[in-house]
């Protein structure tokens, strides 16, 4: 479900892109210290911009390191962390821990169990240091459950259960800032659900799969209403986010809010024209 929230890398300076892939690389880095190669593999962009997005607000001090790795091998390269490098490397975990159990309990996926036996550990470490979160999380992703099970046809329903997990998430600290920051978790996260759900309809109609989109996926206007409804979640995000005291690092943060995550939005609708013009 993640992989929509990135950066916009041709309207953003060279200087802003080494920047976020510093962060980006910090993030992996400490996946891979704290949780082994399997953390590693947990890596989203997503949570990179949450951890922009908290470093912007609080100014929290930042140190970089000169790293290399198996996809840099040759050459060093800036690698950034603080504080919310490891709280979001540690909701990384969580999260990727349910999505490993839901693998198992669904599919029966030999590789969801033996990922949940690995990580078990470490999430319930995890547990006992961020409760709140990892309620959150865990609520947030039975609801989704109960809804699939339901066969629920309410966009609004269905994307309110992902974006109360991810308000709890952007609510780090609990202070004056948080309403604002879980407001943005909030719209964010539903956007990233409906798009997610934008992005494999195809693949779940054919599949049979649940998909909240597929009741109205046949009307004349689809693509126009689906945009109309993440826009309306981007505004409200973005209207928030502009209310807050963010300096550092604000250009990168808008380029990933008002360009970046419309990224995958734009490559389905060529794939779309592309096999339209192929039928014509």
């Amino acid at each position: 479900m993640f992989g929509y929230v990135n950066i916009y890398k041709p309207e953003l300076k060279v200087k802003d892109y080494y920047k976020y892939r510093a962060y980006y690389c910090g993030l992996c880095k400490t996946l891979k210290e704290k949780y082994r190669p399997l953390g590693q593999m947990t890596l989203s962009y997503d949570m990179t911009f949450l951890i922009l997005l908290l470093t912007s607000l609080y100014e929290s001090e930042t140190k970089v390191e000169q790293e290399r790795c198996m996809v840099h091998p040759v050459k060093k390269h800036n690698a950034l962390y603080n504080e919310f490098t490891d709280y979001v490397a540690d909701m990384n975990i969580v999260l990727t821990y349910y999505h490993l159990l839901d693998d198992w309990q669904d599919e029966k996926s030999i590789a969801g169990l033996a990922g949940t036996k690995i990580l078990k550990r470490y999430y319930r470490k995890i547990c006992k240091q961020y409760p709140r979160q990892c309620n959150a999380i865990k609520q947030g992703l039975e609801q989704l459950a109960a809804c699939e099970r339901d066969n629920e046809n309410n966009i609004d329903k269905v994307s309110r259960c992902f974006g109360e997990l991810m308000a709890e998430l952007f609510d780090y600290k609990q202070d004056h800032w948080g309403e604002k920051l879980r407001k943005i978790g909030f719209y964010l996260g539903k956007f990233i659900y409906i798009m997610d759900a934008y992005d494999d309809l195809e693949k779940d109609k054919k599949n049979n799969h649940y998909n909240p989109l597929i009741q109205f996926s046949n009307e004349k206007d689809f693509d126009e209403k689906c945009k109309g409804i993440l826009t309306s979640m981007l505004a409200e995000c973005t209207g928030e986010f502009e209310m807050l005291p963010c300096l550092i690092d604000v250009d990168i943060l808008r380029n990933i809010l008002y360009e970046g995550v419309w990224s995958k939005y734009l490559k389905i609708q060529n794939e779309k024209m592309h096999k339209e013009g192929i039928r014509e």
